[in-house]
């Protein structure tokens, strides 16, 4: 290890940046966040540092480096756009035992910068010693991603009940097990969803209870989406790697599966049309058993929850018992499928308002309401339509809808396996057979369909892998 990891309070003592430019200006940033007293010394200097000078955050000598200048400085940085004169400040620093970072030149520094992920109080830094400042940039936006906004507010709480803590439990270990216990459980994401009052009533219950009783577990609804991993949400990848069980549907794709924690128990609860692996009360009542257990349970449902994904059973159930619960959405299969076919589900030429419509109903019918699906300027979409399509095609036209009406089937939808079949509403049966379109599979029925030929831009085989997908035409 080539420097120390330190965190050094820096708050009133005094820092010396000599240099105006860019440079110059990002570290005055990082010593004003830090509560520096900071002089800089340049013959110019960037509009952002003239606009501290003016408020009167820091001191600016307008005139070249002079050695006098490092007298009594806690910290030193040369960051003039002259590599020699950069040098010799920093010889200068080290003669008189300070702590200067010389602007790219790590090998002659006694200190670098990281870069900063800061959710304060959590503070973050990555550091590749100065060999690849760009790296350790990337390393800290990949960090931005995987924790949340609201990390700072979580550890304030906890900051806020250590001493309440420590008279509940005098021992170190039982307030260990304590808060193991408690940021395991529903009290991280309450923070992380904005329910700061909920997690400290939280809190406190467990306080009353004590160690000795067993802790309630949680779900979590998480949406996969339409299948292309990368349209996964932040949320729903944290969830999904902390998860201890994991139950799934049989839409969940195997690359979206190898990105929940590998060593969460998993439960297939896959349906299909005539075909339940497990029925959903069993569904439900395994949710709930797996949380009264202490587990963290992740539900993982092809597309979203809450559009024909039966999540507001699963919720019901789960309300009923106690058992707390988040539910993550997702971008849902008619937005996916659709953007990656090339079809906006509205347009202002085409179609003012868009309908979700189910292929079949909880009796396995397609009673719809078939007159207020056939308006005109309209986008209707139907999930799990391919096996009621004759009807649907048959109902459609006899209620008014032309049978030139353009329609659209989208087969595993924003995957490498992506297909999309056109046709219109009266040879779309016909379509479904000659083509041998497989489910997943959705429709699309509107004028829009027509946009597919221009504003198609996915093409599954520019890409390498099922899981590399990119959103730039090539």
């Amino acid at each position: 290890m080539k420097h120390l990891p330190i965190f050094v309070s820096i708050r009133n003592k005094p820092c010396v940046v000599i240099g105006g430019g860019l440079v110059a200006t990002r570290k005055v940033s990082s010593l004003m966040d830090s509560g520096a007293n900071i002089t800089v010394i340049s013959p110019v200097i960037t509009n952002e540092i003239q606009k501290h000078v003016a408020l009167g955050s820091l001191k600016y000598h307008e005139r070249e480096f002079q050695d006098s200048d490092l007298a009594g400085a806690y910290l030193v940085f040369a960051a003039t756009d002259n590599r020699e004169v950069n040098r010799s400040i920093g010889e200068l620093a080290q003669a008189q035992h300070q702590l200067v970072n010389i602007a790219d030149d790590p090998d002659h520094c006694n200190f670098v910068l990281p870069s900063v992920l800061d959710r304060s109080p959590v503070v973050i830094a990555v550091s590749t010693g100065g060999a690849s400042p760009v790296l350790a940039r990337q390393l800290r936006m990949q960090l931005e991603a995987m924790i949340p906004s609201a990390c700072g507010r979580l550890a304030g709480i906890t900051e806020e009940y250590r001493k309440k803590v420590k008279g509940f439990f005098p021992k170190q270990t039982q307030r260990k097990q304590f808060w193991e216990n408690a940021l395991k459980g529903p009290v991280s994401e309450l923070v992380y969803a904005g329910q700061e009052t909920s997690a400290r009533q939280y809190l406190d219950e467990m306080l009353e209870q004590g160690l000795d009783s067993s802790p309630m577990g949680e779900v979590y609804l998480v949406g996969a989406g339409p299948g292309d991993p990368d349209l996964l949400t932040f949320k729903a990848v944290r969830l999904m790697q902390q998860a201890d069980v994991m139950v799934y549907d049989r839409l969940v794709s195997q690359p979206i599966l190898d990105m929940a924690n590998p060593e969460a128990e998993r439960l297939y609860v896959g349906k299909q049309k005539d075909d339940h692996a497990v029925p959903q009360q069993d569904i439900n009542d395994l949710l709930v058993e797996k949380a009264k257990q202490g587990k963290r349970v992740l539900r993982l449902k092809g597309g979203d929850p809450f559009i024909f994904g039966r999540g507001g059973e699963e919720i019901e159930t789960l309300t009923e018992h106690g058992v707390p619960f988040q539910v993550v959405p997702a971008v849902t299969a008619a937005s996916g499928c659709a953007a990656y076919a090339g079809i906006p589900l509205t347009h202002r030429d085409y179609a003012q308002s868009v309908t979700f419509a189910t292929g079949h109903l909880k009796d396995g019918t397609i009673n719809l309401n078939w007159e207020q699906l056939t308006q005109a300027n309209h986008t209707l979409v139907f999930y799990m339509g391919l096996s009621g399509i004759s009807e649907i095609s048959k109902q459609l036209q006899k209620h008014g809808m032309s049978p030139d009406m353009p329609a659209a089937l989208i087969e595993k939808g924003t995957t490498r396996n992506q297909r999309v079949h056109i046709a219109t509403v009266a040879t779309l049966p016909e379509k479904v057979i000659e083509s041998g379109v497989s489910a997943p599979t959705l429709t699309i029925i509107g004028e829009v369909v027509k946009l597919h030929d221009t504003l198609n831009w996915y093409q599954p085989e520019r890409h390498v892998k099922e899981t590399d997908f990119s959103l730039h035409n090539t």
